[in-house]
């Protein structure tokens, strides 16, 4: 599968080039119906409903999210992502249903994923398009963390990587669902901090094995751009100019600049949904994949049309019921862009 894009890389000229969606959404409690005694999944929205209703819930929640997921960065790639993080699933099942969905079906997703000891019973996960991309080697980090008063574990999710090829190149992916701010954001800080240092680690494991490694990081930070778990630990660069040997950029900070975000709370926006990358994907070589362009997804039909959430995400559950809205935040996406050299096109079209 070949997809191209005409794409003006500066003012002088404009080449052809592969383009493919990367993106990240939060998918708000995308929990099955099935009571799972080893989790506190009782507690999830769904299972808080009546039980005559849950079935129907269930398949309009799936239908919304399979919706979300096949609009975003089609409008420029005419394709669904190549490559998607999740959070908030509860388990493999309600992943298989999505990428079952109609909507989705002939994509023919793949799905990587592990189960975390989050105390909600919620993972991340990934899908993929296996005509696109090809994993090689897939692994679950568990983020050890402590209640700063208590000193008990807090359980929370893994991060997930996922080292593969897209097109045949070789890049990685780490899915994140770093800890909430519940407690407070200062109080809480220190667990995403921890989390930080886990995702630093990963990265510095690939970068010691590769200097060159193309690594992508992504998920619902439960921080913004500017806190200290990601400028402080993570040291992610604002502009691509800043960005060093080995040196991470933040495509999102940008826009937390300008104000915009990808969930709101109590009138104001963060954007807490961030995907990351490696300096190697900022080289204006186009002969492999490189980075062109950011995202925060925030369709129309994706927002509160009325009321005092108005503007906010269109979020699924409220006030014990079922919206049928999306997701309380909003997806996030990158472009990646590769150059179609005539030998190349060629071929696509034989």
């Amino acid at each position: 599968m070949l997809l191209f894009a005409f794409v003006s890389i500066n003012a002088q000229e404009k080449k052809k080039f592969k383009i493919h969606t990367v993106a990240f959404y939060n998918l708000e409690n995308l929990f099955d119906t099935i009571n799972d005694p080893t989790k506190f999944d009782e507690a999830s929205p769904i299972m808080e409903m009546d039980e005559s209703n849950r079935a129907e819930v269930y398949e309009k929640k799936v239908r919304n999210m399979a919706r979300v997921v096949a609009d975003i960065g089609s409008e420029n790639t005419k394709n669904t992502p190549a490559i998607i993080g999740v959070s908030e699933v509860e388990n493999r099942q309600v992943l298989v249903d999505l990428v079952n969905d109609p909507q989705l079906l002939n994509k023919d997703y793949g799905i990587i994923h592990y189960e975390s000891p989050d105390k909600r019973g919620i993972d991340v996960a990934l899908l993929y398009q296996k005509s696109l991309f090809r994993p090689i080697e897939t692994s679950s980090h568990e983020l050890l963390i402590y209640d700063d008063l208590t000193r008990k574990r807090v359980y929370t999710r893994d991060q997930l990587l996922v080292s593969g090829e897209l097109e045949g190149e070789l890049i990685h992916i780490i899915v994140n669902h770093w800890p909430s701010r519940s407690g407070g954001e200062a109080r809480s800080r220190s667990k995403r901090v921890g989390a930080a240092k886990l995702n630093k680690r990963i990265i510095d494991s690939l970068q010691s094995k590769d200097p060159y490694a193309k690594i992508i990081t992504m998920g619902d930070l439960n921080d913004n751009p500017t806190n200290a778990s990601v400028k402080e630990v993570l040291k992610a660069e604002r502009k691509e100019n800043k960005v060093g040997f080995k040196g991470i950029y933040n495509p999102m900070e940008g826009f937390f600049k300008q104000g915009l975000g990808s969930n709101a709370y109590r009138d104001a926006w963060s954007l807490f949904d961030q995907i990351l990358i490696s300096q190697p994907f900022l080289e204006k070589d186009y002969s492999s994949f490189r980075f062109y362009k950011a995202g925060i997804f925030n369709k129309y039909y994706l927002t509160n049309k009325h009321g005092r959430y108005k503007g906010y995400p269109f979020r699924s559950f409220a006030d014990g019921g079922f919206t049928d809205g999306f997701s309380d935040h909003f997806p996030v996406y990158i472009y990646l862009i590769k150059e179609v050299i005539e030998e190349e096109e060629t071929e696509a079209e034989n």
